[in-house]
C-alpha cells in the first residue's frame, strides 16, 4: 500500500527520531537508521482511513428482493487504540436486513477496514459502521458486532493477555424485534 499522499512523512521520521532519543536509545545507531521511516509507513497505512470515505464502498448496489439476514462474519481487522497509539486487533461480524436493496459482500469488509484505519475506540468503531450501513443501504436492520483484543490491555498497564472485548450496535429491526435480534446473534455465534 502505497502511503497516501496527505501524510506528512518526514514530520513523523523527525518525531520517531524525538522519541528513540528520550527513551535512552541512539536513532543513530545502525538498526535504528531506518526505523523512523519505517514507522511513519507504518502510520500512513495504519491511519489511511482518514483520507477514504467509506461511503465510496456502498455506492453500487443490487436490487433483490430478498428480505431475510446478510451476515458477513469474522472479517479481521486491525485498528490503533487513540488513547496509547497500540494496536487492537480482531474480527467484525456484520449483517444487515436489506429492503430490496443488496450489497456485494467484499464492501461490508471494505467498509470495515476504512473504518479501522483510523485512531479509533472499538465503541465509536462499533456504531459507525452500523450507522453508515443502516443510512447508507436504507436497511430494515443492522448489526455489527466487534470481538478485539487490546495491546493496551494486553501488553502494558493491566497486562491481561487473552482478555477480549466485545461490543454491538443494534439498529432497525434488530433492536426492536427479539427475534430478529435473536436470529442474528445465533448466526454469528452458532448458537
Amino acid at each position: 500500500m502505497a502511503p497516501s499522499s496527505d501524510v506528512d512523512l518526514p514530520r513523523i521520521e523527525r518525531a520517531v527520531r524525538e522519541i528513540l532519543a528520550a527513551v535512552g536509545e541512539d536513532p543513530q545507531r545502525e538498526g535504528l537508521l531506518e526505523t523512523p521511516a519505517r514507522v511513519a509507513r507504518m502510520y500512513a497505512e495504519m491511519f489511511s482511513g482518514l483520507h477514504d470515505d467509506p461511503r465510496q464502498h456502498l455506492k453500487k448496489v443490487f436490487t433483490e428482493q430478498y428480505d431475510e439476514v446478510v451476515l458477513v462474519r469474522d472479517i479481521s481487522f486491525n485498528s490503533m487504540c487513540e488513547h496509547h497509539l497500540l494496536p487492537f486487533i480482531g474480527k467484525a461480524h456484520v449483517a444487515y436486513l436489506p429492503d430490496g436493496k443488496v450489497l456485494g459482500l467484499s464492501k461490508i469488509a471494505r467498509v470495515v477496514e476504512v473504518i479501522s484505519h483510523r485512531p479509533q475506540v472499538q465503541e465509536r468503531m462499533t456504531e459507525q459502521i452500523a450507522n453508515l450501513l443502516l443510512e447508507e443501504l436504507n436497511a430494515k436492520g443492522v448489526a455489527v458486532v466487534l470481538e478485539a483484543s487490546h495491546s493496551c490491555m494486553t501488553i502494558r498497564g493491566v497486562r491481561k493477555p487473552g482478555s477480549l472485548c466485545v461490543t454491538s450496535a443494534m439498529k432497525g429491526l434488530f433492536r426492536t424485534n427479539l427475534s430478529s435480534r435473536s436470529e442474528v446473534m445465533a448466526l454469528i455465534y452458532g448458537k
